[in-house]
């Protein structure tokens, strides 16, 4: 998750992005650090999210619940902010796709290493690092839908949103894509998409193959758990020594690998509630920069359409085109200027977020694999105890 001194350093918006806009009000009224989704709450196929937040005031807390539609619903209110200058340069927090148990061998790829988790807790991270990144961001804290959304008892879903420019830009940018359109006329933009077209792929990458570790060790677990369970059925009751001594080893052994499936699993758990979920948000987020890269790209192609119209226009129709031309070419320049402090405050934050979860990974495995030796090394020794014999006395 991000770390909280990277959400409040982050640079602000130019005023002049910002001015002027009627979606634009106070900050919020809970600290975006504070925010935590607690717990998800399963009715049947409906899949309900508690959401706590504190108070700025520091008189108490939010406590809300909230669906998937809602969080949905949230995001698309913050696609439609059409009016405000430049919003098309965000590089919107990525919303993790829709959670499902048990999800089929098609799905689990779209989802990654979220759908690895036997509970809903790495899935309430991802949330809660989405809604923490919104919350820290300067532009997109201050709209009143976040507000509603993490403090109003009301459920927001059910409203209908309109859909925005964005969905409006979506057949444009895949004719954009389809084209190869790579012209820039800014050397940044220009090294940022191809710095982003690697990276893509190679977190892309990263995450599937860290999918496939955990998805091993919880193979492994599962594998000791029925070995274990095996041993079992060997243990019978009866007078013959030799039977007994081979049911006690039966019995030892099991505790043994079931001591075995639970290492395994926490190591399992660990790897996806630390660097798991860091290459999770680390793959989102490079696919937001690509679109926020592709969408200041359409902004450039309208920019070059309107300068050719205006430069072939004739008398009675140059003035409109050349009005159509500034418009452009300011909004263009909005675009940018955002796009840039995007790009610097994912530079920075990215590297944080990588940071964090390489440091929390390896405490938590360290952690894990001191406890598991100190309980191995007592089954040992109870294990090599009746074949010692009784210690000799004093």
């Amino acid at each position: 998750m991000m770390e909280e001194e990277e959400a409040e350093e982050s640079p602000p918006l130019s005023p002049s992005v910002i001015e002027g806009t009627e979606e634009v009000t106070p900050p919020l009224s809970v600290s975006p650090s504070s925010i935590r989704v607690t717990e998800a709450a399963q009715d049947g196929e409906l899949l309900t999210f508690i959401i706590v937040s504190q108070k700025l005031s520091g008189t108490g807390e939010y406590h809300v619940d909230r669906t998937y539609e809602d969080f949905d619903w949230l995001q698309q209110h913050l696609f439609s902010l059409e009016d405000v200058p430049g919003i098309q340069g965000i590089i919107f927090p990525p919303l993790p796709a829709r959670a499902q148990q048990n999800a089929p061998v098609k799905l689990v790829r779209q989802l990654g290493l979220l759908a690895t988790g036997e509970t809903w807790t790495p899935y309430c991270r991802a949330l809660e690092a989405y809604l923490q990144q919104v919350a820290g961001h300067s532009l997109l804290s201050r709209t009143q839908h976040l507000e509603t959304f993490l403090t109003s008892p009301e459920p927001p879903g059910r409203q209908k949103v309109k859909r925005g420019l964005f969905n409006r830009l979506s057949q444009a940018m895949e004719g954009i894509r389809k084209d190869g359109h790579t012209k820039d006329v800014d050397d940044f933009f220009r090294t940022e998409r191809e710095h982003n077209l690697s990276l893509t792929g190679l977190s892309r990458a990263a995450a599937e193959r860290f999918l496939e570790v955990v998805q091993t060790e919880q193979k492994i677990a599962v594998a000791c758990g029925h070995f274990a369970a095996s041993l079992q059925l060997c243990v019978e009751a009866g007078d013959d020594p030799g039977q007994e001594t081979f049911s006690k080893m039966c019995v030892k052994i099991s505790e043994i690998m079931e001591s075995m499936k639970k290492n395994v699993q926490k190591v399992a758990e660990n790897d996806v509630t630390t660097l798991g979920l860091g290459l999770d948000l680390e793959c989102r987020y490079q696919e937001a920069e690509k679109e926020m890269l592709f969408r200041r790209t359409f902004k450039l192609v309208e920019l070059e359409t309107a300068s050719r119209n205006a430069e072939r226009a004739k008398p009675l129709k140059k003035a409109a085109m050349d009005e159509i031309k500034k418009a452009a070419e300011k909004d263009f320049d909005q675009v940018s200027v955002v796009a840039k402090q995007e790009v610097a405050r994912f530079q920075r934050a990215r590297v944080a977020v990588l940071r964090q979860a390489l440091v929390r990974w390896c405490e938590l495995q360290i952690l894990t694999a001191t406890g598991s030796a100190e309980q191995w090394n007592q089954q040992l020794l109870a294990f090599r105890g009746p074949a010692r014999g009784p210690e000799p006395s004093s």
